[in-house]
């Protein structure tokens, strides 16, 4: 836990009182403040719905998004704790360029030009270098040509550091350790699932088996289903014959057209 001041520790506990609030959440939420210089805070509380942002005058963030009521607690604490950061003596005085003071990097890197913290993470950027302190241990990177314009974190509170440069986004990782021992790699645990080779149904092929089958019965069976069948008796025939000699008899047909109509019966026997 936090080391504080006895004035600090008091102040603390009578926070934690009227907001119902554990002194651990309390103290999370000041060493939160402290690290956005009072104007800022990153914080990652259960007894405050987890994860959130606070900004002084802006938008207070809570990770649920429509509870109102969370987010004036939120409000109306980090605003009470930047007050008394600017007008308590809070934590033990540490010595400049120490772990844990407000100005953590090393005193030879001078002022640098930006700071800031997210969730556990301090940064400051100076010229060819940029400084990030982790749980009190300090790591010095050159910064090499990169003009970094911002450092963000991973979401989901990893080690994961980011800047963006000219070169577009660029890991902290990726840089030159100057000092220090450096950010521990984060645990890649989204691995891509490798997809199972495709098969196709057993019954598909099945059914195209059988209608293949079926289709070369048809192709093998077309020339003998095309040949004429007999459907008509002699005794038809005989009749059909008496009628058309009647026909002829009567003038109605030809001899050629009885001799045609004759031939085409009797090839019907």
């Amino acid at each position: 836990m936090q080391n504080l001041t006895q004035t600090g520790q008091n102040l603390v506990n009578d926070i934690a009182r009227r907001y119902n609030l554990s002194v651990d959440a309390v103290v999370h939420m000041l060493v939160a403040v402290n690290n956005g210089s009072g104007s800022m805070a990153q914080f990652n509380c259960p007894e405050l719905g987890g994860g959130g942002q606070w900004m002084r005058g802006g938008m207070t963030m809570v990770g649920d998004m429509f509870n109102y009521g969370l987010k004036n607690t939120v409000d109306n604490l980090c605003n009470e704790l930047a007050n008394v950061l600017a007008n308590n003596q809070m934590f033990p005085v540490i010595p400049a360029g120490t772990p844990g003071s407000n100005q953590w990097w090393p005193v030879d890197l001078g002022s640098p030009f930006s700071s800031g913290a997210q969730n556990n993470i301090r940064y400051a950027v100076f010229p060819n270098r940029l400084a990030v302190e982790l749980h009190g241990q300090v790591t010095v990177y050159d910064t090499l040509d990169h003009s970094i314009g911002g450092v963000s974190q991973q979401q989901g509170g990893d080690t994961s550091l980011t800047f963006s440069s000219q070169y577009g986004t660029v890991a902290v990782s990726s840089l030159p350790i100057v000092q220090g021992q450096g950010l521990p790699k984060p645990v890649q645990t989204n691995f891509a699932q490798p997809i199972p080779a495709y098969e196709p149904p057993v019954q598909a092929q099945t059914t195209s088996s059988f209608t293949q089958s079926a289709n070369d019965q048809s192709q093998h069976s077309a020339p003998e289903s095309a040949a004429p069948v007999n459907t008509e008796s002699a005794g038809d025939v005989i009749k059909l014959l008496e009628q058309l000699g009647q026909l002829r008899s009567a003038g109605v047909l030809t001899d050629d057209e009885f001799n045609a109509k004759k031939q085409n019966l009797l090839s019907r026997i």
